[in-house]
């Protein structure tokens, strides 16, 4: 198998290229960086689709970084970045003889909204409409030439994967270890979470079982921002008294803040399991002990 993957030396690809090539599979990255086997430019609508012959699955992962203030360059350049290269590979791809088999192809959480309560989110659900929530609707929507040409197309979206090399652990463990961790508002906003462990696993199922559309990419067991608070001061064994008020938050990071950091969002991953995928990690203490690396 040779697998090409976009965002193959970020925070989730470089995990999954190990992974990959563990079990002795192919992977062409394909980036800008002189380290990448297939060159591609979104910005300017160019891709190498000469080496992309004999691809048999496709990961596009690649996008820019929602952890900033949402200036309205920033917001032009989180929605070019997604929908834009999106197209540019998808459009690639069915032009391609033959074509790969499988596209699998970035979503978020976010396309469900960020304030949804205490509301279980499945694939089923209504999707949101803030910017974020249209952003990943148009994300999504991207993919259609894929799907035009006869390609199975599966939509990871992702929850906050855990991992203490980046991503929201990256952040907080440093916080957290000198005693300065606490609950972010009321607590009360729900997180969907992955270990990244399973995402990885995720992603290899989507790659190789027969299953196509949005899949939830998350724990079966989403916690409150106390929960998790709570459970991460225990596994660091440090306390937990601080607290973030949202205004702080509101006021550090503006809308990007109001919709991530205080973002609601109880998503289950009903797809997933009914596809039959199980997780090595459905619960958040030892998912946290593993990433962490402590016993």
């Amino acid at each position: 198998m040779i697998v090409a993957i976009t965002g193959a030396s970020g925070f989730l690809g470089s995990a999954l290229v190990r992974s990959l090539r563990s079990d002795d599979v192919s992977v062409l990255r394909i980036g800008r960086g002189s380290n990448a086997d297939v060159r591609w430019d979104p910005n300017a609508g160019q891709l190498d689709t000469s080496r992309l012959a004999a691809v048999d699955a496709v990961v596009h992962l690649a996008g820019a970084n929602i952890a900033q203030r949402w200036t309205s360059r920033a917001k032009r350049d989180i929605r070019d970045s997604r929908v834009n290269g999106t197209l540019l590979i998808a459009r690639a791809l069915a032009a391609l003889d033959p074509k790969p088999r499988v596209l699998v192809s970035a979503s978020a959480v976010g396309i469900y909204g960020a304030h949804r309560g205490d509301e279980t989110l499945k694939e089923s659900s209504a999707l949101g409409d803030d910017w974020l929530g249209r952003v990943a609707k148009e994300w999504e929507q991207a993919a259609q030439p894929a799907r035009d040409a006869g390609m199975r197309v599966v939509h990871n979206r992702t929850g906050v994967v855990l991992h203490r090399s980046g991503g929201i652990l990256e952040r907080l463990v440093p916080i957290f270890s000198l005693g300065g961790g606490g609950k972010i508002g009321s607590g009360k906003q729900w997180l969907p979470w992955i270990a990244r462990t399973d995402w990885v696993r995720g992603i290899r199922f989507m790659i190789e079982a027969n299953v196509e559309g949005p899949f939830n990419l998350c724990a079966p067991n989403p916690v409150t921002n106390a929960e998790f608070t709570e459970v991460l001061g225990r596994v660091l064994k440090r306390p937990t008294f601080m607290s973030v008020p949202e205004i702080a938050v509101k006021l550090a990071f503006g809308e990007m803040g109001e919709d991530t950091v205080l973002a609601s969002q109880r998503m289950i991953p009903e797809r997933l399991l009914a596809a039959g995928f199980g997780f090595e990690y459905p619960l958040l203490e030892p998912a946290l002990r593993h990433e962490l690396d402590i016993r």
